[in-house]
């Protein structure tokens, strides 16, 4: 996806402001508040300096809300059960796509591999689980879903009007037109899917000429990702997960909600599950129960696992840039 560079885009909102003077707002049907709109926008001023009006007209006369965005964000895949997940990423073409993308990018992958301790196959699994390796990357104006989100989601309203606070301040460091960007249901843009906070903390010039751009430079996108994981406690060479066999009646009671592994391997052992790899017994671990056709499969997670985690939330989403990367890695 090509981005609209330009000097600033506060006077490209000025031209927005000018062009849509007089058009009528949303339809009735429209489920934002304006009001609220209003005082987001009159936030931003008071809070960054940015034109109020000029946010506001972004808001209520460009940015359209879309039903199809709440929809989606309503039934993730995440809540699929594993075996029906796990189908969707560990495909011949994504795996066979992913050996290309490697291929390709491979001293990049090195280097990032060197400065941020992430393997190459967990860096291009990521990009493969995200965009398909940079081919789809969301049919979504960024601006519509996260103005969808913050202003008609409200279970979730306050964090997506925080994430529409960093997309514009974003926009604005990074010299993009607010409009441009194309992304998914959940606001997240470029090659490897950041959310706009995740953009500003993260995101890093890794070619070195002077930009940030998730979007069309390859070395960028790989970058960020392997700064990501380093900045959220990436362990080089750490083994991620093993499968694990339980026994007794006692490894029930390790079955943890919160992702964070809060166990030892050495408590685990205990509690009669086993890990198929040898791991140090101190390791901080967690038992993951993850649904089969057949039944339970049983895995022990690493601090690593816990990392790809931060990415999303999602144990699923982890094993499956998991067993996508391996898949990589055996066939290379």
């Amino acid at each position: 996806m090509n981005i609209i560079n330009i000097s600033s885009w506060r006077p490209a909102l000025v031209l927005v402001t000018l062009a849509l003077a007089g058009c009528a707002s949303f339809a009735g049907d429209d489920p934002g508040d304006p009001a609220a709109m209003r005082a987001f926008a009159q936030t931003m001023a008071d809070r960054h300096g940015m034109d109020a009006a000029a946010i506001e007209t972004l808001l209520l006369d460009e940015a359209e809300h879309q039903q199809s965005i709440i929809d989606a964000i309503s039934d993730p895949a995440e809540a699929l059960p594993w075996y029906r997940y796990r189908p969707i990423f560990l495909t011949d073409e994504r795996i066979e796509a992913g050996l290309d993308y490697w291929d390709t990018h491979a001293e990049i992958l090195d280097q990032v591999e060197a400065t941020y301790g992430v393997p190459p196959h967990i860096v291009v699994a990521i990009i493969g689980v995200e965009t398909r390796y940079g081919r789809y990357r969301g049919r979504h104006r960024v601006l519509d879903a996260l103005r969808t989100l913050a202003f008609a989601y409200p279970p979730r309203a306050d964090f997506f009007r925080s994430e529409l606070e960093a997309f514009l301040l974003l926009a604005d460091e990074e010299r993009f037109d607010p409009t441009a960007p194309l992304g998914s249901y959940a606001g997240a843009m470029g090659v490897p899917q950041f959310i706009s906070s995740s953009y500003r903390a993260y995101a890093v010039d890794f070619d070195g000429n002077g930009r940030r751009d998730l979007f069309s430079e390859p070395a960028d996108a790989m970058g960020s990702v392997g700064n990501y994981f380093a900045r959220h406690g990436w362990e080089a060479g750490a083994p991620i997960a093993t499968r694990a066999e339980v026994t007794g009646n006692r490894w029930s009671e390790y079955q943890r909600n919160d992702l964070k592994p809060v166990d030892t391997v050495a408590e685990l052992e205990a509690a009669g599950i086993t890990p198929r790899a040898p791991l140090s017994g101190a390791q901080p671990a967690r038992l993951l129960e993850l649904e089969t056709e057949t039944g339970q499969a049983h895995w022990i997670t690493l601090n690593n696992f816990y990392v790809i985690t931060r990415y999303n939330h999602s144990p699923l989403y982890a094993m499956a840039v998991l067993q996508l990367g391996e898949a990589m890695r055996e066939a290379r």
